[in-house]
Order: C-alpha cells, then structure tokens, then sequence
C-alpha cells in the first residue's frame, strides 16, 4: 500500500512506463537453429553451480509505490514540484522513477485515539479536534474511529460520512491503562486486505503500559503491510488521586511514523490538538506518489530514500520496503488516472 508493491497488471490504464515496448516484433528476423542455440546456452549450468547455488532473483514485474511529502524550511507543505525534482536511491543504486503524481489520492484511515485516564479532562477537546480531521473526507475517502485505554474499540465500518463518524467519537469510552500498541495493532487488522493507500492516524499523551503486543510486532508489520502512520503525541498532566502527574508521549510514535513515512507532531497543549488534526489531512491532500521498478524482488527488505533537488526542503517518505513477489496493497480502484513526464 502506501507505497506498496503493486502488480503492473493492477495500475490504471493511464499509467505509463519508460521502455515499455512489448508489442515490438522482437526476434522476428532471428533463424531457428541460432535460436535454438541460444536455448541451449541459457540453460546450461556454469560449471561448478548448483540449483541450491545459484540466488532464487526474479526479474521485476512490479511497481513500487512510494507516498512523499516535501516542507519548506519553515515547515510548510510544497505541493507543485514535477518529476525532475526527485529522485529515489534503491539501496545505494539510483532507480528510475517510473509512476509520478502530485494529484490527491484517495486513502482509507483509522483514528486511533488515546483515551486512557490522563485524557480525562481533555478527551472532549481531543474528539472535536479528530472532528475536524474527519470533516476534511472526501467521498472517495473511507475511514473509522477508534479507541485504546484498557480496552480497544472501533466504529466497525469504513466510511465517507463524516457526520456518521464524529457520531461514533461520542461513543468511546475512557478506561484507566494505556494500551497504545494495541491500539495500532488493531488499525493495522482493519485495514488488512484493503486496497490503495492506508493510514493510521494514532493520538497519545503517555507510554504504553497494558498491551499484549509488543512495539517491534507493530513496527514490523506496519512496515510490511506498508501503512503510513501519523502520530501526534501529546505532553500533559493529571491527577492519579494522590498526586499530579506528568505524561509524555511514547518516543515509539515518533519512530513508526518516521519508518513508514507520515509525521510525527508533539505537543505542548490541547488547543495546538485541532489545528494539528487539521494538518494531517492537509498533508495527505499534498502527497506525491512516486513509483519504481526494482530490479530484483528478492523477498529481503530494501532501504529506500526518496530526495528532493531543491535547497531548504526537506522529504519524508518510508525507509524502506519488502522486495516480495506478492504485493501488500496496490493503487486504489477509486484513483484519479496517474499522470507521467
């Protein structure tokens, strides 16, 4: 998904790739005996390999599809670059960009909402704001509301109605642990099997304390399921009943949303909650969809950096990706046509 492995066969009809000349009449004036002789000669062994010997590569047949956000210097969203501006290192090899869009795609989201104890007297606020993340859907957008505390909930259906949705953030509860990677399990359960660009927007003001899953399985299969998580982490104080305390953000936020390319906010009051909401949106109309064909799919995982040719921008994307013959998501049936320079 975002930024999956997506079989060719599956993109639009618009898209197009460099080099692509299969209906050229290749071979068409080779002799049959050279022909064979060529049979022969691939089919042969070197001397000294064996079947085990030799590296189980395939050629590509596959498109990888990287999501890109540019800012500024002052953090500002970038949104009218072109092709030539970019450039994508495939583990230290530069790979040819193939797929490029700067249009906004649709994407299926959960909001996952921490309402532990200590957002007790700010979890009416941290609704109203996830509100405005929600009344920001379009109709090819889908999404669903949850929660994590001791428990985990989730609206149950994915969506475009806003109004059914801010409905639903009325009816989470609040409970006393924090079962954060829990929470991010369950978003990346929901969105199994779904297709185009996913996202998980997860809100928290403290570290996990109850989960049965531990933040390695979650990372790892965010990464592999390629989802985007967006985390907005939150600095706060309550009363346990004896005391004040004090809460900060799990630093586990910050690195799931930089290893799979969407953003990490970290505030320092409630009322920076609503425009922040409002930014992710913002950043997900703003996306660059950026695509290559890998040279080998080797089934091992690829470090991948997405760069920008422009002084005093910056660009987040995912860090990496599976080079598998199976693809984890692909383009969204519901995608405006992909444009290519």
């Amino acid at each position: 998904m975002d930024g999956a492995v997506a079989s060719t066969a599956s993109l639009p009809a618009a898209i197009s790739f460099a080099g692509d000349r299969t209906n050229e009449p290749r071979m068409r004036h080779m002799s049959w005996p050279l022909t064979l002789l060529m049979l022969v000669l691939v089919s042969v062994p070197r001397p000294g390999t064996s079947a085990q010997d030799r590296p189980a590569f395939r050629s590509s047949v596959r498109t990888v599809l990287v999501y890109a956000t540019v800012v500024d210097a002052r953090g500002r969203l970038v949104p009218d670059l072109d092709q030539t501006n970019f450039s994508i290192d495939d583990g230290g090899k530069t790979a040819a960009i193939s797929v490029f869009s700067n249009d906004s795609q649709p994407f299926t989201a959960v909001v996952m909402l921490d309402t532990s104890a200590s957002m007790a007297a700010s979890v009416e606020l941290l609704k109203r704001a996830a509100g405005q993340f929600l009344s920001g859907l379009t109709p090819a957008d889908r999404a669903q509301v949850g929660a994590f505390n001791d428990r985990i909930q989730l609206s149950g259906t994915f969506t475009n109605r806003a109004d059914d949705l801010i409905s639903e953030l009325g009816k989470l509860e609040i409970g006393n642990p924090t079962r954060l990677h829990d929470g991010i399990a369950a978003s990346l359960d929901a969105l199994r099997g779904i297709e185009g660009r996913r996202i998980v927007l997860v809100f928290s003001d403290g570290e996990d304390t109850a989960s049965r899953t531990d933040f390695r399985t979650v990372l790892e299969r965010a990464r592999d399921e390629e989802v985007m998580v967006y985390a907005i982490g939150l600095e706060s104080e309550h009363f346990d009943g004896t005391r004040v305390v004090k809460t900060r953000p799990s630093r586990d936020l910050k690195r799931i949303a930089g290893e799979t390319g969407g953003g990490y906010f970290e505030l320092l009051k409630t009322v920076e909650l609503a425009p922040t909401f409002s930014r992710v949106i913002q950043e997900l109309r703003s996306h660059y969809l950026l695509g290559f064909a890998p040279t080998v799919l080797d089934g091992k995982l690829h470090k991948l950096e997405v760069r920008v040719a422009k002084p005093g921008m910056t660009v987040r994307a995912r860090k990496n990706y599976a080079a598998s013959l199976e693809a984890s998501g692909g383009l969204d049936q519901r995608s405006q046509p992909i444009s290519r320079d």
